[in-house]
């Protein structure tokens, strides 16, 4: 399957943590909720750095347990507290998910779940196997 096309018109600035847009292979569509800093028994972890790493993995999971990973991501979606410093969250990000480009929104929200500091949402490709 070819993976999704990064979209970054020449006359826009380029960024080499996000593209302007992504081109989805024809295919099967993944959506994955939003996932909070949360472990496996819905204990939510301390501070910014700590929730967004432990969101990323969890989305993680459910990226491999779709049969897809985060190369086939077209769209994440990020939401942080208002008034959180997005830089520690950017950091964290970068620590779990590397250096993959995929279309990034990121919100300031006051996040439904008490004490969360991130969420993250995603769109991604199924591969065929």
């Amino acid at each position: 399957m070819t993976l999704p096309l990064p979209v970054d018109p020449p006359h826009l600035a380029t960024s080499p943590a996000f593209a302007h847009g992504m081109i989805a292979p024809p295919g099967r569509t993944l959506y994955v909720g939003g996932q909070n800093g949360v472990d496996g028994h819905g204990a939510l972890l301390d501070g910014l750095g700590s929730q967004t790493e432990q969101a990323l993995r969890n989305l993680l999971a459910v990226l491999a347990e779709a049969g897809s990973g985060p190369e086939y991501v077209v769209k994440l979606t990020i939401y942080l507290a208002s008034g959180v410093d997005p830089t520690e969250a950017y950091a964290a990000t970068a620590s779990v998910w590397g250096g993959r480009r995929t279309a990034v929104t990121v919100l300031a929200v006051t996040p439904a779940k008490p004490g969360a500091l991130v969420e993250i949402d995603a769109v991604a490709v199924v591969p065929e196997r």
